[in-house]
């Protein structure tokens, strides 16, 4: 019986060629979104999860009080004597101190201590305790996790030690000199010595390790065996903890606020919490170590994205299933006829529909191949598809076949399957009985309000990353190149000398070295202050930058107040800018001049000399910050070389050679300003590229659904239209017969979806302290595009219909 039904069921496939192709392009494109939507989820839910002590694991948060606006902000970093305190305070806890450096410099030394190759790891270099191998499970292919105790010991990647020493095999016993951290603390350069062989990290980690140093190397061991401030963080320094088997976690988080509240100094309100290891990864607003966060909240667009592309390719098939019906109402006849019940009939159509979705599901998987490169491409991720190694893919299609089988043959069945036998061979059923007409037009404004919803969505994206991208930031970003700087005795002393002969070079205008660009992105040091010898902290953190007497006229940061910094490789004095004044409720800036500031718990004590206009001094997710800058040339870590416009690569050369000649044991590496500020979006652009996608797709599909019913309605009509024809009707009032309904439709549409849509791009804005207003004219234009599209696609079928010889379409009667 079923080999029948399939049988007769590829045979009426066959002979409405292009009802068929339709409707599996139609399903294919939709499923094959879904299919790449699925991999992308479950790609970026999966970080992680091969710890096996991961329900157990914790990242330890800061939790700042701004009392100055009421508000609450988290940070990863935690202050240098905490993790040795919480260890004594709960010895029942694992705790995992880590130090994440960055824009490292990495020498390979021979048997007798001389360099022989020189690498910059950008990110991936790692300072942390045995503790931290006990909560993670990174394997190890050489050496041995207990030499991590002492320090001076690394560990490398399998990866990483191919690189340096040409083979992880003969890696062992070697020594590198490492410069840890970009700052200079008290250890500018330390010796270590590999003592294990890590393999490969997986892609879905946040912990992308190439080098691993034990804890007590460099300044995590004498340095922080003295230090005391237990208010003050450092980027990038955090901590792990791992919780004993049944404890709750609510219990020890209150039981670690009140730790915070006892080491604490008074008056800082600042606390502590732990967070799920599973929750790391999703959390933007902290981020993670490996710079890579998505939030829950956008996976969940993607699912509904999925879901509802998904629905309009089921629309199509259930709209053009149940406008062929009347083709086939005699079949429908002959064989209620012959005694067919309707459940058979209905399984015959079900098992049209299930073969018609086979055919979709192969033929999305090769789409899906075909586009997984490029989408990998997009948005870096690490991407595979593979249909017989991971179940989880097999599982998702074979419910995609079942689900879409019932959804988009399940409706079609019942109505070809309940027609009156006796009409149906009399051919006295209706092409367009009321109900149907009214269920196809229902099903035609729902993809419309979706498609419309997407095309307003990517259109108010857009615009917001323009607006990024066009307004001004108070400071000159333009033809300014950045280069990590490794602070050390040696580097320190050439720092004026490398200046002035950048100085010397014909297209170098300027040059400023600094811990900071005047904007980053989450790389900036925060500290509380006192103001004006006042016995209490502030109730705010500013952000300090550590820059030298030329950074305010390279990045052209305009003076309102006072003068600038004087040169001085100490910290002397302070400039400020206008979000601090506010902050302390000043509101002339000449009224903080020589005012004492001092910062990091008295450690640095200096006058503010000048006030600069406000800049943005972070990503336009962030309002201004209070700020300060000052002189202190053992904190600088980069460069920063204002360039001529002009012949940029002959010009970067000559840097590039200065630089290396001053520096011989440095790795020049260099990054434009700008490109750098637009980095800060990479996520959100790619988004607005991937939701570019995801419209053009919606609008296709739901074209393709015009275009078919547009084309069976050309066929049911053709005899109207001659008529028409015969009885004086233009070209043109055929073509406004055809098109009418569906612009009539559309515009349903449009009103229906233009709410929705601004209603949830108003949320998705509020992210951001700066944004654009969404304006009227961005829905009149999704609107116009969806009219236009839609006309274009159905204007074939009509201007055909209208042309048509009317002689021909009557001549049977």
């Amino acid at each position: 019986m079923f080999k029948n039904y399939f049988k007769i069921a590829r045979r009426n496939l066959m002979r409405n060629k292009g009802y068929t192709a339709i409707n599996i392009t139609g399903l294919a494109v939709g499923i094959a979104v879904c299919l790449a939507i699925f991999i992308i989820i479950q790609y970026q839910s999966s970080f992680d999860n091969f710890h096996p002590n991961k329900n157990r694991v914790y990242r330890l948060l800061t939790e700042y009080h701004h009392s100055e606006t009421g508000t609450v902000t988290y940070g990863k970093d935690v202050a240098f004597p905490f993790p040795k305190g919480l260890q004594t305070e709960f010895p029942q806890a694992e705790v995992a101190p880590i130090f994440a450096s960055k824009n490292d410099h990495l020498t390979v030394l021979d048997g007798n201590g001389t360099p022989t190759k020189i690498f910059k790891e950008t990110r991936g270099v790692f300072i942390t305790s045995l503790a931290f191998f006990k909560m993670f499970n990174f394997p190890l292919l050489a050496g041995s996790y207990a030499s991590l105790q002492d320090p001076n010991n690394v560990l490398l990647s399998k990866e990483t030690a191919e690189k340096y020493f040409g083979g992880w095999q003969n890696a062992i016993g070697k020594t590198l000199k490492v410069q840890i951290g970009g700052y200079m603390f008290e250890h500018g350069m330390d010796i270590v010595k590999v003592s294990g062989i890590l393999a490969n990290p997986p892609v879905n980690s946040d912990f992308q390790l190439k080098v691993v140093m034990s804890y007590g190397t460099g300044f995590t061991g004498e340095y922080l065996s003295k230090n005391t401030d237990w208010d003050g963080t450092v980027i990038d320094y955090g901590c792990y903890v791992m919780l004993p088997e049944g404890t709750n976690a609510d219990s020890f988080n209150q039981q670690l606020q009140a730790y915070s509240r006892k080491v604490e100094s008074p008056g800082n309100n600042d606390s502590h919490m732990i967070q799920p290891l599973n929750a790391v990864h999703y959390d933007t607003q902290v981020g993670n170590y490996g710079n890579k966060t998505i939030s829950r909240q956008l996976l969940n667009v993607l699912w509904l994205i999925a879901a509802f592309i998904l629905l309009i390719a089921c629309v199509n098939f259930i709209n053009l299933s149940t406008a062929q019906a009347v083709k086939r109402a005699k079949e429908v006849g002959v064989r209620k006829v012959l005694g067919s019940s309707r459940g058979q009939l209905q399984a015959q159509f079900i098992a049209e529909t299930f073969l018609i979705v086979s055919g979709a599901v192969l033929l999305a998987v090769l789409i899906t191949l075909f586009a997984l490169p490029s989408i990998s491409n997009l948005l870096e991720l690490s991407l595979s598809f593979n249909l017989f190694t991971d179940p989880a893919i097999a599982l998702f299609l074979f419910a995609v076949v079942v689900i879409v089988t019932a959804l988009a043959g399940f409706y079609p069945s019942v109505v070809l399957s309940r027609f009156n036998p006796v009409n149906a061979l009399k051919s006295k059923l209706s092409a367009s009985p009321s109900g149907g007409i009214s269920l196809r037009r229902g099903l035609v404004v729902f993809q419309f309000i979706i498609a419309q919803a997407l095309i307003i969505g990517t259109f108010i994206i857009v615009r917001q990353m323009n607006y990024f991208m066009e307004q001004p930031l108070g400071f000159d970003k333009e033809a300014i190149i950045t280069a990590p700087f490794r602070v050390d005795s040696a580097s320190m002393s050439k720092m004026e000398y490398v200046k002035n002969r950048l100085l010397a070079l014909n297209n170098v205008k300027s040059a400023t070295f600094s811990s900071n660009t005047p904007i980053e992105n989450g790389d900036d040091t925060w500290s509380a202050l006192k103001y004006d010898h006042a016995q209490k902290e502030s109730g705010f953190k500013a952000i300090t930058k550590f820059a030298d007497d030329d950074y305010a006229r390279t990045y052209q940061l305009k003076l309102i107040a006072g003068r600038d910094l004087k040169p001085s490789g100490m910290t002397r004095e302070f400039l400020v800018n206008e979000a601090l004044l506010k902050s302390l409720g000043i509101k002339k800036p000449e009224d903080i001049l020589n005012k004492e500031i001092s910062i990091w718990n008295g450690q640095i004590t200096c006058p503010v000399v000048g006030v600069v206009k406000d800049f943005n001094d972070r990503s336009f997710r962030d309002k201004l910050a209070p700020l300060l800058i000052t002189t202190n040339n053992t904190m600088y870590n980069q460069a920063a070389i204002k360039l001529a416009t002009g012949n940029f690569p002959a010009t970067v050369q000559a840097v590039k050679e200065v630089w290396e000649q001053t520096f011989p044991d440095m790795v020049f590496e260099y990054k434009f300003l700008d490109e750098k500020i637009g980095n800060f979006y990479k996520q959100e652009n790619q988004l607005s590229q991937l939701y570019k996608i995801f419209s053009a797709v919606a609008i296709f599909l739901s074209c393709l659904g015009l275009y078919g019913l547009a084309s069976f309605m050309a066929v049911q009509r053709v005899k109207e239209v001659g008529i028409r024809k015969v009885l004086g009707a233009s070209a043109g009032s055929i073509v406004y017969l055809f098109s009418r309904e569906f612009v009539v439709l559309i515009g349903i549409a449009f009103a229906i979806a233009t709410p929705i849509a601004w209603y949830y791009m108003h949320q998705w804005l509020q992210d951001y302290a700066y944004r654009i207003n969404i304006s009227w004219w961005l829905f009149v234009a999704a609107g116009l595009a969806a009219i236009i599209i839609a006309l274009a696609t159905i204007s074939f079928q009509a201007i055909k219909s209208a042309l048509a010889n009317p002689v021909k379409s009557l001549k049977s009667e």
